[in-house]
Order: C-alpha cells, then structure tokens, then sequence
C-alpha cells in the first residue's frame, strides 16, 4: 500500500504518493480549501502512512479528518516535532527544511551539502560530510522580492521574473529585474563560495530558473522536500512494524 507525502507550505501544497522512496505524480494546489484538496487524493485509495509537513499547526479538525483516511497519521509541525527530533537538525528549523536536509544527506551521503530552495522564501542549509547541520539563513524569495519592491515603493512598478535579465539595467523596469535576479545570483554565488567543497543542491519552484544561471556545478532536485518526507514515511513505517 502507497504513502501519501504532503507539503503545505506558504503559497502552495504539493502532495505525491510514494513507495518507498519512488515518488508518483505530483499534485499542487493554491487556495483556501486545503482540508477538501488533500481528502480529495484519498477517494480512491486510503493511504498507508500519510505524511503532513506544513508551515502552520494542523487544527484538531483537520487532524481527525485526515487520520480517517489512512491507516497511520503522520504530522509534521512546530506541535509536533517528536520524530524529527531523531534526524539530528535543531528543531527551529521548519519541517520542509529538515526534510529537504534529510533527502540530501541520503542522496549524497559522505559529502557535505549546501541545500538552496528557491520558493516564496529563499533558504539555505548547509552540512559538512558527516551530515551535521552548520547553519542556514533566510531570505525573500526572488517574486516576493518584486512584489516587496512594488508594495513598499510607490514609484516602483510590478514585475515578472524575467525570462533573459541582465547584469545591469538600462531602464526602470530592466534595472529591477537585474537587481532583483542579479542580487539572488551573487547572495547564492557567496554562500557557495563559503564551502566550495560541498555539493550544491537547487530545489524549490525557481531552482531550474537559478541554476542556468550560476558558473557552478549544480544539482537540482526540484522534490527534494518530497523525497525528504518519502524518506521520513519509510523509516517511519520500519520502526512501527
């Protein structure tokens, strides 16, 4: 019997079933009605493990409709935080995070990485070849740094992610785009720099969009948080059998 994987993060939800560490179909879902999205991928079949990481506390509510519909619930948030506890990543981190480190210390395990997910926040992770956490900062995200811009600025116009910026603009609206994707490019280009040693690792909806884009060698691996949650599921389901 399949899991069902979960991510409800701060724009979007993507969800996948897995076996094992093979991942199915991805499905995503912007809007209010999480509960009804993610009840809807259990018409069909109930899950074994069904595995939520979100970035809000599930409400009891919740709770009880999604543990109707799989045989064991797993719930991954800041109220529940008893079985990420054993991944050895301080619990400040949010579960998508620890996750995402997770997958990446299984992909490239003996080598230390540096985990960048691009999304509506821009976070990077970094471990050393034993897989021990280093640190990890948090910024704005490349489209909440245009909508950031147009919001706090009066004169300054909304703008798309452009698909060919240049390094420096000509124009107001070319001088946002090189700023906004130029500044991401050298911000990441010096977290690299920090521990050229370590693998480089893209994911998050940006992550394809980046990577072009930097002279380094990167691997992206665009469900990385899924895979993580994959990962947690499996391991989850030895330890209760």
């Amino acid at each position: 019997m399949a899991n069902l994987i979960i991510d409800i993060g701060n724009t979007a939800v993507k969800a996948t079933w897995s076996e094992g560490m093979t991942l199915g179909k991805t499905f995503r879902y912007q809007g209010e009605r999480v509960r009804n999205f993610i009840l809807s991928l259990t018409v069909r079949e109930k899950a074994d493990v069904m595995v939520i990481s979100s970035v809000y506390n599930i409400s009891s509510s919740d709770e009880a409709a999604y543990r109707s519909e799989c045989h064991r619930l797993l719930i991954l948030d800041s109220a529940h935080s008893q079985v990420l506890a054993q991944y050895g990543f301080p619990l400040w981190l949010t579960p998508d995070r620890i996750a995402s480190l997770s997958a990446a210390r299984y992909l490239f395990k003996g080598k230390g990485c540096t985990v960048v997910d691009f999304g509506t926040t821009l976070t990077v992770d970094i471990t050393d070849g034993e897989g021990r956490y280093l640190g990890g900062n948090i910024s704005l995200g490349c489209r909440t740094r245009f909508k950031a811009l147009n919001r706090y600025s009066r004169a300054l116009p909304l703008i798309d992610t452009p698909s060919e910026p240049g390094l420096m603009g000509d124009s107001l609206t070319a001088s946002i785009e090189a700023g906004t994707v130029s500044g991401i490019m050298f911000e990441i280009e010096g977290y690299i720099a920090l521990h050229p040693e370590n693998v480089v690792v893209f994911t998050g909806g940006d992550a394809n969009y980046f990577a072009k884009r930097i002279k380094n060698s990167i691997f992206v691996v665009c469900n990385l948080v899924l895979m993580g949650l994959a990962l947690i599921a499996d391991e989850y389901v030895k330890k209760v059998l």
